[in-house]
């Protein structure tokens, strides 16, 4: 009998759920970045791990609410929680287990959980194992408590296999072959946004988004039309840059990640467009996508 259900990756924002479910994959589809609160939506990766299918749905940093887009995201984490079969918390190995406590608080339906403890190449043994102990005040909270070191695929096995212990005996739930059911669409316009984050400082990238406009697809060559949605026009300039270096940059940037996962070269027009206040607009957050914006 096979096994297959989803894995909600939880944990505050920069806990690494985003580079660890794409380095479980094997793939990039999901956007990655240095800066917190990166992640808005969620998003799914499909990883086959003998006969169990693993769905691991990557989700927002659970965090304080604030704007209307903040609240969708926070949203986004509470409901990942409430719907899945097991639960991977991360807890990166410097912080403080208060963090954790709060993820018990917000669990309501007792979803049972993996604790996992990430970063661990950035600490001595020493402070592991103190970590470790930390959290052995909790053990009757948890199914298992597994350190992951996400670049050199440290513990990735061992978490695989208490993930799939965990899960109930299912049909698989979507074709073995498939990576992601999410749309070409939404992975996309999360490269842009990292390439946003990654070439722009400061407050822009928070105050930013991207909408794919149309993708046309050819034999060779895949052609992207996206918008970039910003708060205010003094960040126009910021995004285009000097002579347009910065769109360049950002274009180039998210250009390499869509021909990597595609196979295929790609053409990509980016255009800016001011929209003031886009992130406290309930009406245009649901437009472009954000459908339980409150």
């Amino acid at each position: 009998m096979t096994k297959a259900g989803f894995v909600s990756l939880i944990g505050r924002p920069n806990a690494g759920k985003s580079t660890l479910m794409n380095s479980l994959l094997g793939e990039k589809i999901a956007m990655v970045s240095q800066k917190a609160n990166a992640t808005r939506r969620r998003s799914n990766a499909i990883v086959m791990h003998e006969d169990t299918q693993i769905i691991f749905v990557d989700t927002p940093g659970i965090h304080e609410r604030e704007k209307v887009l903040n609240q969708f995201m926070l949203d986004e984490a509470l409901k990942a929680m409430g719907d899945c079969d097991l639960i991977v918390y991360l807890a990166p190995v410097t912080d403080s287990v208060e963090h954790y406590k709060k993820f018990l608080e917000l669990n309501k339906k007792k979803i049972k959980h993996i604790i996992v403890i990430s970063k661990i190449d950035q600490v001595s043994q020493v402070k592991l194992f103190k970590t470790i102990a930390s959290y052995n005040q909790f053990s009757d909270e948890f199914e298992a408590l597994i350190p992951v070191a996400v670049p050199k695929k440290v513990g990735h096995n061992d978490l695989l296999n208490t993930i799939a212990k965990n899960l109930p005996e299912s049909p698989y739930l979507f074709d073995p072959e498939d990576l992601t059911s999410e749309l070409v669409r939404d992975i996309y316009a999360g490269f842009i946004r990292e390439a946003i984050f990654d070439n722009v400082s400061d407050e822009v990238p928070y105050e930013s988004d991207v909408i794919i406009e149309g993708i046309e697809e050819d034999q060779g060559l895949d052609s992207i039309y996206a918008m970039i949605i910003i708060e205010k026009e003094s960040q126009k300039g910021i995004i285009i840059g000097k002579g347009g270096e910065a769109i360049k940059r950002i274009g180039k940037a998210a250009r390499e990640k869509i021909e990597k996962l595609s196979g295929k070269k790609a053409y990509l027009k980016l255009q800016v467009v001011v929209k003031k206040g886009w992130s406290k607009d309930k009406n245009f957050l649901r437009e472009i996508g954000y459908d339980d914006a409150k």
